[in-house]
């Protein structure tokens, strides 16, 4: 999952950045309300986490404009205003949810993997693809209900493929929900995990596919 983070406070900021990559959540940080509003506009992201009070342009006019664009990105809103007039005029402004500040990291988690499981029109509460499952709390996949053991990158990756399991993704777009703007990774370095994860899943009853000119697809058998 890759997702925009615009706040201003540095310090949440920066804590929010290391705590969610630590799990597997990629993150894109901005501190001003235009710069998340040019973000937007030239990015793909999976999920927005939007502070109501930023500089430049404020959380409101980002959501207003992001709507009017018709971008349907789930949007959680996280802020240090927790009135019920301010939560009531986010969500009929276009959030998808609400969190106030000061909150913990683990309702975050799963709040933004709720996100984009309804975006993707399931409300199941658990990531799967036929006999292998994503376990949230202890962030790992099982497969037929025994650990699947995999390094931190290969689930990464493997999660990337099954929070779309059935849609072809390119190495780009699994470049950048794997690892971060400051590591310097060619997108070849997919066809390696790929190539790992493949051979995890021999005979599982899950495969990857590889799709000419799109990509890679995880798919039950």
């Amino acid at each position: 999952m890759r997702i925009l983070l615009a706040e201003d406070e540095h310090a949440l900021g920066t804590w929010l950045c290391k705590a969610l990559e630590h799990a597997g959540i990629q993150v894109e940080w901005v501190d001003d309300g235009q710069l998340a509003d040019r973000a937007l506009c030239a990015q793909k992201y999976d999920a927005l986490v939007l502070d109501l009070g930023l500089p430049g342009m404020d959380g409101h006019a980002v959501l207003r404009r992001l709507r009017q664009r018709d971008q349907r990105l789930p949007t959680l809103i996280l802020t240090a205003r927790d009135s019920l007039a301010e939560r009531v005029t986010s969500l009929n402004a276009g959030a998808d949810d609400f969190l106030a500040k000061p909150f913990a990291l683990a309702e975050l988690e799963a709040r933004l993997h709720a996100l984009v499981r309804r975006a993707r029109g399931t409300e199941h509460p658990r990531l799967a693809c036929g006999p292998l499952v994503y376990d949230g709390p202890s962030q790992q996949f099982q497969m037929n209900g025994q650990p699947l053991a995999l390094s931190p990158r290969e689930t990464s990756v493997l999660l990337t493929l099954a929070q779309r399991s059935g849609e072809p993704l390119s190495k780009q777009h699994i470049l950048d929900r794997v690892f971060s703007d400051d590591e310097d990774v060619h997108p070849e370095a997919v066809e390696v995990f790929i190539y790992r994860l493949r051979k995890r899943l021999h005979d599982s009853g899950v495969r990857i596919v590889t799709l000419r000119g799109l990509g890679y697809t995880l798919e039950a058998r």
